[in-house]
Parts: structure tokens; sequence; C-alpha cells
């Protein structure tokens, strides 16, 4: 399938009727923590400017990512959650939405970006040092929080979420120093 044949997908700040085709997303992925339907419903109620949908042209939710801006440093985007429905829609989706947050959050003062993945998850990790260099962002990587930090039965033990920590990247010779812009420029 060309570019041309490909489903248009449009991106926009999520509405609560969104919330049962997100939750949906998040129980058939089979990897992600499926929050119940009324967290997705307080999300999009409260979070709206910084999450996204992506949908095609009938409106149909095909994927999402859920973010904020941390309380406790407003200069840091924090995207938390996201899936995107395999199939036609799915290349480039992700990296889309992600930096369609960027841009929202940089028109707001955020500078840095960041959130966490399982340690095995090697497809979104290459994906996020991609989105950090056409941003022109370093890329900063810690355990969050280990195993432990998630009790359950041995049977069904969480991974530990390694945090990515993306803030502007030193200037460099080839750079311009553009502290400010480094989350609103490609």
């Amino acid at each position: 399938m060309s570019d041309l044949d490909a489903p248009r997908t449009s991106l926009r700040s999520p509405r609560v009727a969104d919330a049962p085709a997100v939750w949906r997303l998040v129980r058939d992925s089979d990897i992600l923590d499926t929050n119940s339907l009324y967290y997705y419903n307080l999300w999009f109620r409260d979070f709206a400017d910084t999450s996204v949908v992506a949908t095609t042209e009938d409106d149909r939710v095909v994927g999402f990512v859920t973010a904020y801006v941390r309380p406790s440093r407003p200069d840091t985007l924090m995207a938390w959650q996201s899936a995107v429905d395999p199939g036609p829609h799915a290349p480039g989706l992700a990296m889309r939405m992600l930096h369609a947050l960027a841009d929202r959050a940089a028109a707001r003062g955020a500078t840095r970006v960041e959130t966490t993945i399982n340690p095995g998850n090697r497809a979104v990790a290459l994906m996020l040092r991609r989105f950090a260099r056409e941003r022109g962002l370093d890329v900063h990587t810690e355990v969050l929080f280990g195993s432990e930090d998630f009790p359950g039965d041995e049977e069904h033990t969480h991974p530990p979420e390694v945090l990515y920590r993306m803030p502007p990247a030193a200037p460099s010779p080839r750079r311009p120093a553009t502290a400010d812009a480094a989350l609103s420029t490609r």
C-alpha cells in the first residue's frame, strides 16, 4: 500500500466520548496496563490539552497518547500511555502524535519530555531516541520504578519502568543554542 492509498488520520485533543475506544485499544494491546473506563473519562476531561487521539476520516479512534505537564516541573511534558491500532494507519503514527504533543507543550513553555517504557520494548526505545534526535533533545535513562514497586503475585510480575528524560541538548558547533525552542523545532 502506498502513502497515497493509506487511510488518512487526523490528530486532535481527546473528548470524553473517545474514552471507550481508547480503553479498548489499551485492553487489546496485551502489553499496556488497562485502567478503568472511568479513569479515561476523567483523563480526557482534565488532561485533553496535553493528550492526543488519532482518528480516521469517519472519526474512529486509531491511536492515542495520554500526557500531562508535571505539576512540580512545568517545563516537562510527561507522555504516559500510548497505543496505535495495528494496520494501515500504524506506520509513523506514534511518532506523529508525540511530535504534535511536544509542539503543543512547547507553545506553553515546556522544553523537556519524559516517558517510561519497559526495558524489553526495543521498538519504542528506538522511536524515542529518534524523536529526541529530531527535536534536538538528549536522552538520559534510569529505572523510575522497579518490579518491587508493583506488588502482585509471582505469576504476574510487572517489569520495571525505565524513565526516559529528554532535556534540550547542549549546543554543539552544528546546532545553535536555542534551548527555549528545543521542543518546537524539528
